[in-house]
Protein backbone atom coordinates (compact mmCIF):
# COMPACT_ATOMS: atom_id res chain seq x y z
CA UNK A 1 0.00 0.00 0.00
CA UNK A 2 3.06 2.41 0.29
CA UNK A 3 3.61 2.57 -3.61
CA UNK A 4 0.39 2.99 -3.91
CA UNK A 5 0.35 6.13 -2.15
CA UNK A 6 3.50 7.45 -3.35
CA UNK A 7 2.04 6.84 -6.30
CA UNK A 8 -0.69 9.22 -5.63
CA UNK A 9 1.61 11.81 -4.29
CA UNK A 10 3.64 11.58 -7.37
CA UNK A 11 1.07 10.96 -10.12
CA UNK A 12 1.67 9.25 -13.33
CA UNK A 13 4.59 9.73 -15.91
CA UNK A 14 3.14 8.95 -19.79
CA UNK A 15 6.18 8.26 -21.45
CA UNK A 16 3.79 8.03 -24.78
CA UNK A 17 6.07 8.43 -28.14
CA UNK A 18 8.82 10.51 -26.11
CA UNK A 19 11.42 8.04 -27.27
CA UNK A 20 10.74 9.24 -30.76
CA UNK A 21 10.81 12.84 -30.83
CA UNK A 22 10.32 13.39 -34.03
CA UNK A 23 7.65 10.85 -34.53
CA UNK A 24 5.87 12.65 -31.18
CA UNK A 25 6.02 15.67 -33.23
CA UNK A 26 4.27 14.28 -36.31
CA UNK A 27 1.32 12.44 -34.08
CA UNK A 28 0.50 15.70 -32.36
CA UNK A 29 -0.34 17.67 -35.51
CA UNK A 30 -2.44 14.69 -36.58
CA UNK A 31 -3.97 14.01 -33.29
CA UNK A 32 -4.79 17.95 -32.83
CA UNK A 33 -6.28 17.91 -36.40
CA UNK A 34 -8.13 14.66 -36.15
CA UNK A 35 -9.46 15.52 -32.69
CA UNK A 36 -11.22 19.12 -34.33
CA UNK A 37 -12.75 17.42 -37.12
CA UNK A 38 -13.70 15.06 -35.05
CA UNK A 39 -15.31 17.45 -32.38
CA UNK A 40 -16.73 19.22 -35.70
CA UNK A 41 -18.26 16.58 -37.41
CA UNK A 42 -20.34 14.76 -34.65
CA UNK A 43 -21.39 18.84 -33.08
CA UNK A 44 -23.19 19.08 -36.35
CA UNK A 45 -24.70 15.66 -36.27
CA UNK A 46 -25.75 16.10 -32.94
CA UNK A 47 -27.14 19.66 -34.13
CA UNK A 48 -28.56 18.79 -37.68
CA UNK A 49 -30.40 15.44 -35.65
CA UNK A 50 -32.30 17.77 -33.06
CA UNK A 51 -32.78 20.97 -35.54
CA UNK A 52 -34.10 18.93 -38.56
CA UNK A 53 -37.86 16.92 -38.15
CA UNK A 54 -36.66 14.65 -40.65
CA UNK A 55 -33.99 13.41 -38.81
CA UNK A 56 -36.08 12.78 -35.77
CA UNK A 57 -35.91 8.92 -36.31
CA UNK A 58 -34.33 6.15 -34.53
CA UNK A 59 -31.73 5.53 -36.38
CA UNK A 60 -30.38 9.33 -35.97
CA UNK A 61 -31.41 9.19 -32.39
CA UNK A 62 -28.93 6.61 -31.67
CA UNK A 63 -26.55 8.84 -33.90
CA UNK A 64 -26.48 11.50 -32.25
CA UNK A 65 -26.17 9.30 -28.72
CA UNK A 66 -22.70 7.56 -30.71
CA UNK A 67 -21.68 11.06 -31.37
CA UNK A 68 -22.11 12.17 -28.05
CA UNK A 69 -20.16 9.27 -26.83
CA UNK A 70 -17.43 9.78 -29.67
CA UNK A 71 -16.36 13.78 -28.52
CA UNK A 72 -16.52 12.89 -24.73
CA UNK A 73 -14.52 9.91 -25.63
CA UNK A 74 -11.99 11.52 -27.34
CA UNK A 75 -12.38 14.63 -25.33
CA UNK A 76 -11.33 12.24 -22.41
CA UNK A 77 -8.04 11.23 -24.29
CA UNK A 78 -6.79 13.62 -26.44
CA UNK A 79 -6.27 17.09 -25.10
CA UNK A 80 -4.13 15.68 -22.24
CA UNK A 81 -2.41 13.65 -24.62
CA UNK A 82 -1.58 16.77 -26.69
CA UNK A 83 -0.55 18.74 -23.43
CA UNK A 84 1.42 15.52 -22.51
CA UNK A 85 3.41 15.27 -26.22
CA UNK A 86 3.70 19.49 -26.40
CA UNK A 87 5.83 19.12 -22.79
CA UNK A 88 9.33 17.56 -21.17
CA UNK A 89 7.32 17.16 -18.00
CA UNK A 90 5.28 13.80 -18.99
CA UNK A 91 3.41 13.86 -15.36
CA UNK A 92 0.02 13.57 -14.74
CA UNK A 93 -1.43 13.85 -11.20
CA UNK A 94 -2.53 10.88 -9.87
CA UNK A 95 -6.41 12.45 -9.45
CA UNK A 96 -6.54 13.25 -13.58
CA UNK A 97 -5.15 9.91 -14.20
CA UNK A 98 -7.84 8.03 -12.32
CA UNK A 99 -10.67 10.80 -13.75
CA UNK A 100 -9.53 9.62 -17.42
CA UNK A 101 -9.29 5.92 -16.41
CA UNK A 102 -13.30 5.91 -15.62
CA UNK A 103 -14.59 7.96 -18.18
CA UNK A 104 -12.43 6.64 -20.99
CA UNK A 105 -13.25 2.88 -20.18
CA UNK A 106 -16.86 3.85 -19.26
CA UNK A 107 -17.78 5.48 -22.19
CA UNK A 108 -15.77 3.39 -24.77
CA UNK A 109 -17.89 0.56 -23.29
CA UNK A 110 -20.94 2.63 -24.35
CA UNK A 111 -19.81 2.69 -27.57
CA UNK A 112 -19.72 -1.03 -27.78
CA UNK A 113 -23.34 -1.99 -26.81
CA UNK A 114 -24.44 1.25 -28.91
CA UNK A 115 -22.70 -0.11 -32.38
CA UNK A 116 -24.64 -2.97 -31.54
CA UNK A 117 -27.99 -1.77 -30.52
CA UNK A 118 -27.39 -0.15 -34.34
CA UNK A 119 -26.83 -2.64 -35.71
CA UNK A 120 -30.54 -4.04 -34.68
CA UNK A 121 -31.77 -1.28 -35.42
CA UNK A 122 -30.98 -1.67 -39.12
CA UNK A 123 -31.74 -4.97 -39.38
CA UNK A 124 -35.48 -3.87 -38.20
CA UNK A 125 -35.27 -1.31 -40.78
CA UNK A 126 -33.95 -3.23 -43.65
CA UNK A 127 -35.68 -6.96 -42.57
CA UNK A 128 -39.22 -5.73 -41.05
CA UNK A 129 -39.64 -2.54 -43.07
CA UNK A 130 -43.86 -2.77 -42.22
CA UNK A 131 -42.91 -3.39 -38.80
CA UNK A 132 -40.34 -1.00 -38.27
CA UNK A 133 -42.29 1.88 -36.69
CA UNK A 134 -44.05 -0.38 -34.44
CA UNK A 135 -40.41 -1.89 -33.05
CA UNK A 136 -38.13 0.87 -32.85
CA UNK A 137 -40.75 2.94 -30.39
CA UNK A 138 -39.86 6.08 -28.82
CA UNK A 139 -40.18 4.28 -25.66
CA UNK A 140 -37.87 1.38 -26.81
CA UNK A 141 -35.27 3.87 -28.28
CA UNK A 142 -35.01 5.78 -25.03
CA UNK A 143 -34.76 1.96 -23.26
CA UNK A 144 -31.58 1.05 -25.23
CA UNK A 145 -29.84 4.06 -25.33
CA UNK A 146 -30.27 4.20 -21.55
CA UNK A 147 -29.10 0.95 -21.16
CA UNK A 148 -25.91 1.42 -23.35
CA UNK A 149 -25.04 4.70 -20.90
CA UNK A 150 -25.63 2.93 -18.06
CA UNK A 151 -24.12 -0.53 -18.61
CA UNK A 152 -20.54 1.59 -19.72
CA UNK A 153 -21.13 3.65 -16.21
CA UNK A 154 -21.30 0.19 -13.89
CA UNK A 155 -18.22 -1.93 -15.71
CA UNK A 156 -16.13 1.61 -15.41
CA UNK A 157 -16.89 1.46 -11.77
CA UNK A 158 -16.13 -2.09 -11.07
CA UNK A 159 -13.14 -2.67 -13.41
CA UNK A 160 -11.86 1.03 -12.74
CA UNK A 161 -12.06 0.57 -8.93
CA UNK A 162 -10.47 -3.00 -8.79
CA UNK A 163 -7.30 -1.56 -10.66
CA UNK A 164 -6.69 1.14 -8.32
CA UNK A 165 -6.52 -0.64 -5.53
CA UNK A 166 -3.61 -2.52 -6.75
CA UNK A 167 -0.69 -1.56 -5.04
CA UNK A 168 1.64 -0.84 -7.65
CA UNK A 169 5.94 -2.07 -8.27
CA UNK A 170 8.56 0.35 -7.79
CA UNK A 171 8.23 3.50 -10.76
CA UNK A 172 4.94 5.42 -11.04
CA UNK A 173 6.22 5.24 -15.43
CA UNK A 174 3.24 4.30 -17.91
CA UNK A 175 4.90 3.34 -21.10
CA UNK A 176 1.49 4.18 -22.71
CA UNK A 177 -0.60 7.16 -23.99
CA UNK A 178 -3.23 7.68 -21.58
CA UNK A 179 -4.08 5.55 -18.21
CA UNK A 180 -5.67 2.51 -19.30
CA UNK A 181 -6.53 -0.45 -17.18
CA UNK A 182 -4.63 -3.21 -18.70
CA UNK A 183 -1.34 -0.56 -18.61
CA UNK A 184 -1.85 -0.13 -14.64
CA UNK A 185 -2.39 -3.80 -13.96
CA UNK A 186 0.93 -4.60 -15.72
CA UNK A 187 2.50 -1.88 -12.91
CA UNK A 188 1.22 -4.28 -10.24
CA UNK A 189 3.40 -6.20 -7.68
CA UNK A 190 1.09 -8.57 -6.39
CA UNK A 191 -1.13 -11.27 -8.12
CA UNK A 192 -3.46 -10.36 -10.71
CA UNK A 193 -5.03 -13.34 -11.65
CA UNK A 194 -8.49 -12.08 -10.18
CA UNK A 195 -8.40 -8.45 -12.01
CA UNK A 196 -7.35 -9.83 -15.43
CA UNK A 197 -10.36 -12.76 -15.51
CA UNK A 198 -12.53 -9.83 -14.22
CA UNK A 199 -11.26 -7.55 -17.32
CA UNK A 200 -11.38 -10.75 -19.47
CA UNK A 201 -15.36 -11.66 -18.57
CA UNK A 202 -16.19 -7.93 -19.53
CA UNK A 203 -14.33 -7.81 -22.42
CA UNK A 204 -16.18 -10.99 -23.51
CA UNK A 205 -19.60 -8.97 -22.15
CA UNK A 206 -18.89 -5.88 -23.98
CA UNK A 207 -17.07 -7.14 -27.14
CA UNK A 208 -17.68 -10.86 -28.28
CA UNK A 209 -21.10 -10.83 -27.80
CA UNK A 210 -21.83 -7.41 -29.38
CA UNK A 211 -19.57 -8.40 -32.17
CA UNK A 212 -21.25 -11.63 -32.58
CA UNK A 213 -25.20 -9.79 -32.75
CA UNK A 214 -23.49 -6.97 -35.49
CA UNK A 215 -22.76 -10.04 -37.54
CA UNK A 216 -25.89 -11.63 -36.88
CA UNK A 217 -27.58 -8.78 -37.95
CA UNK A 218 -25.60 -8.19 -40.99
CA UNK A 219 -25.49 -11.58 -41.78
CA UNK A 220 -29.71 -11.35 -41.95
CA UNK A 221 -29.38 -7.96 -43.33
CA UNK A 222 -27.27 -9.48 -46.54
CA UNK A 223 -29.94 -12.29 -47.00
CA UNK A 224 -32.57 -9.44 -47.56
CA UNK A 225 -30.59 -7.37 -49.38
CA UNK A 226 -29.88 -10.30 -51.92
CA UNK A 227 -33.80 -10.51 -52.55
CA UNK A 228 -33.65 -7.05 -54.16
CA UNK A 229 -34.21 -7.29 -57.53
CA UNK A 230 -33.15 -3.69 -58.48
CA UNK A 231 -29.20 -3.80 -58.87
CA UNK A 232 -28.98 -0.48 -57.79
CA UNK A 233 -30.57 -1.46 -54.65
CA UNK A 234 -28.86 -4.14 -54.35
CA UNK A 235 -25.33 -2.11 -54.73
CA UNK A 236 -26.83 0.91 -52.52
CA UNK A 237 -27.62 -1.53 -49.29
CA UNK A 238 -23.88 -3.46 -49.98
CA UNK A 239 -22.37 -0.04 -49.73
CA UNK A 240 -24.01 0.70 -46.67
CA UNK A 241 -23.33 -2.38 -44.98
CA UNK A 242 -19.88 -2.54 -45.76
CA UNK A 243 -19.56 0.92 -44.48
CA UNK A 244 -20.62 0.34 -41.50
CA UNK A 245 -18.49 -2.87 -41.44
CA UNK A 246 -15.67 -1.01 -41.14
CA UNK A 247 -16.29 1.05 -38.52
CA UNK A 248 -17.04 -2.13 -36.53
CA UNK A 249 -14.24 -4.18 -37.31
CA UNK A 250 -11.55 -1.09 -36.85
CA UNK A 251 -12.73 -0.32 -33.13
CA UNK A 252 -13.68 -3.24 -32.21
CA UNK A 253 -10.42 -5.55 -33.61
CA UNK A 254 -8.43 -2.57 -31.89
CA UNK A 255 -10.25 -2.96 -28.55
CA UNK A 256 -10.25 -6.45 -28.60
CA UNK A 257 -6.69 -6.57 -29.86
CA UNK A 258 -5.83 -4.51 -26.16
CA UNK A 259 -8.12 -5.68 -23.96
CA UNK A 260 -8.36 -10.13 -25.10
CA UNK A 261 -4.43 -10.77 -25.53
CA UNK A 262 -2.14 -11.87 -22.74
CA UNK A 263 -1.42 -9.23 -19.91
CA UNK A 264 2.39 -9.75 -20.57
CA UNK A 265 2.54 -9.71 -24.67
CA UNK A 266 3.04 -7.74 -27.81
CA UNK A 267 5.25 -4.85 -27.85
CA UNK A 268 4.41 -1.59 -26.24
CA UNK A 269 4.54 1.05 -29.28
CA UNK A 270 2.14 -1.69 -31.06
CA UNK A 271 -0.19 -1.28 -27.82
CA UNK A 272 -0.09 2.60 -28.21
CA UNK A 273 -0.84 2.86 -31.71
CA UNK A 274 -3.78 0.38 -31.10
CA UNK A 275 -5.20 2.65 -28.14
CA UNK A 276 -4.54 5.56 -30.32
CA UNK A 277 -6.97 4.04 -33.17
CA UNK A 278 -9.74 3.29 -31.04
CA UNK A 279 -9.73 6.94 -29.02
CA UNK A 280 -8.41 9.12 -31.86
CA UNK A 281 -8.76 7.59 -35.97
CA UNK A 282 -12.45 5.47 -35.10
CA UNK A 283 -14.52 8.71 -33.44
CA UNK A 284 -13.45 10.36 -36.57
CA UNK A 285 -14.65 7.76 -39.00
CA UNK A 286 -18.09 7.62 -37.13
CA UNK A 287 -19.47 11.06 -38.30
CA UNK A 288 -17.48 10.06 -41.89
CA UNK A 289 -19.53 7.00 -42.59
CA UNK A 290 -22.69 6.63 -40.78
CA UNK A 291 -24.37 10.08 -41.92
CA UNK A 292 -21.46 12.74 -43.51
CA UNK A 293 -21.87 10.24 -46.67
CA UNK A 294 -25.79 10.29 -46.49
CA UNK A 295 -27.75 12.12 -48.44
CA UNK A 296 -30.34 13.34 -45.63
CA UNK A 297 -27.71 15.10 -42.96
CA UNK A 298 -25.96 16.45 -46.45
CA UNK A 299 -29.67 18.01 -47.36
CA UNK A 300 -29.88 19.19 -43.71
CA UNK A 301 -26.19 20.49 -43.47
CA UNK A 302 -26.93 22.67 -46.42
CA UNK A 303 -30.43 23.69 -45.30
CA UNK A 304 -29.05 24.70 -42.01
CA UNK A 305 -26.03 27.03 -43.56
CA UNK A 306 -27.96 28.52 -46.06
CA UNK A 307 -30.68 29.35 -43.57
CA UNK A 308 -28.10 30.82 -41.16
CA UNK A 309 -26.66 32.83 -43.75
CA UNK A 310 -30.04 34.06 -45.27
CA UNK A 311 -30.62 35.19 -41.60
CA UNK A 312 -27.19 36.99 -41.42
CA UNK A 313 -28.26 38.81 -44.68
CA UNK A 314 -30.98 39.96 -43.41
CA UNK A 315 -29.73 41.51 -40.14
Amino acid sequence: MEETNNSSQKGFVLLGFSDQPQLEKILFVIILVFYILNFLGNSAIILVSYLDPKLHTPMYFFLSNLSCVDICFTTSVAPQLLVTMNKKDKTMSYGGCVAQLYVAMGLGSCECILLAVMAYDRYAAVCQPLQYTTIMHPQLCAILAGIAWLSGLITSLIQCSLTMQLPLCGHHKLNHIFCEVPVLIKLACVDTTFNEAGLFVASVVFLVIPVSLILVSYGLITQAVLRIKSAAGRQKAFGTCSSHLVVVIIFYGAIIFMYLQPSRSSSKNQGKFVSLFYTIVTPLLNPIIYTLRNKDVKGALRALIMGNALGSERL
